[in-house]
Parts: structure tokens; sequence; C-alpha cells
């Protein structure tokens, strides 16, 4: 369930304690805890895994006809332009993954990780998606057409990216152990 890393902005008032208050505890807003980075002094960041969706990792190549490219900076560049189209809508499933919260993302309705299977720059994720069959066969209709129009890694060969985070690599990539983890048509 890779989700690529995404930036959620969260604003906090300085003058605030650490503690939730009364009023906030009982108002049935739901409670993140994740890692967060200081963006500036009222403004956080924090990483957020996508639901069902496995990215190729930020450092990961695949290989084409052409030889090895940067499929997983492709994957974030392709995150990155769908988030600059519109607010995100976050959705926390309430797990952890990586030490990071896990949650659904939509942009004007649509769904981020649907987008990044359709796209050839992730996989479905579907024994995570257990408890939600309707978007585990979207996800997986994604990835049907995502192969079909060999779109993004599914030009050419890939490791997959749970493969990958583990150290398996493309003969291209070094420390290949060898090439029979390749997936691809």
């Amino acid at each position: 369930m890779r989700l690529i890393p995404m930036l959620a902005l969260l604003a906090v008032a300085c003058t605030q304690a650490a503690a939730p208050s009364a009023e906030e505890r009982s108002s049935g807003r739901d409670q993140v805890t994740a890692k967060g980075r200081p963006i500036d002094g009222d403004t956080v960041s924090i990483d957020v895994r996508l639901f069902g969706a496995d990215a190729f990792e930020k450092r990961q190549l695949c290989r084409n006809a052409d030889g090895c490219w940067q499929c997983g900076k492709a994957a974030q560049d392709y995150a990155s332009r769908l988030l600059k189209g519109g607010n995100a809508n976050i959705t926390m499933t309430g797990k952890q993954s990586y030490g990071r919260p896990v949650g659904t993302v939509t942009i004007g309705g649509h769904d981020l990780g649907e987008a990044m299977i359709e796209a050839g720059f992730a996989l479905p994720a579907t024994d995570f998606l257990t408890a939600d069959p309707e978007r585990a066969t979207r996800y997986v209709a994604a990835y049907d057409r995502a192969v079909s129009r060999h779109a993004g890694a599914h030009a050419g060969f890939f490791i997959e990216p749970a493969k990958w985070r583990r150290g398996e690599r493309l003969s291209c990539e070094g420390r290949a152990r060898d090439d029979r983890g390749d997936r691809g048509r």
C-alpha cells in the first residue's frame, strides 16, 4: 500500500495546549497520529499512505525498450500533478503502514489510488481491500486497463514495489538477484 508520500497540511495554533480540549474530544473529529514535519511556524505536514494502492518507490527504476527509466519518480510527479488539481479529501482508515497513517484520497471526486493504478504508476493491493470489495473491483479494473494500454510501468518490466522495498532489483539497477521477478507485458 504504498501510496506515494503526500502532504496533508494541518494548521496548528501556537497558543493551544498539547492535549485536546474537552470541546475537541467531544466534537467527533477523527484524530491522526503521525510524525509531522514543520512547513513553517504554524503549519505541519504528515505522510499518508494510500489505502489499497502500492505505488512505485521514488528511487525505483523500471525497464522498457529504451532501457531503465525512473518510474518511481514518474509516479511521484504524477501524484503531485493530480494533487495540484484541487483540494484533497483524505479519509483515514485508522490503520498504519510503515509507521504512517493509511487513508483514501480523493481530488475533485476522483480516487487518487485508482488514478495512480490506471496510469500504470501503482498496483492494486487487494489483500488490504477485503473489507472494501467495491474499491477492490475498481482498482483491479483500473489495473487491467493500464495493462491493456501498456500505461506507465506496463510498457515494459518492473519489480513489484513490495519486492523492491525488500531489495529485489532489475539488472539495470544493480544489485539484481535475477530478472525472474520482473513483471510486465
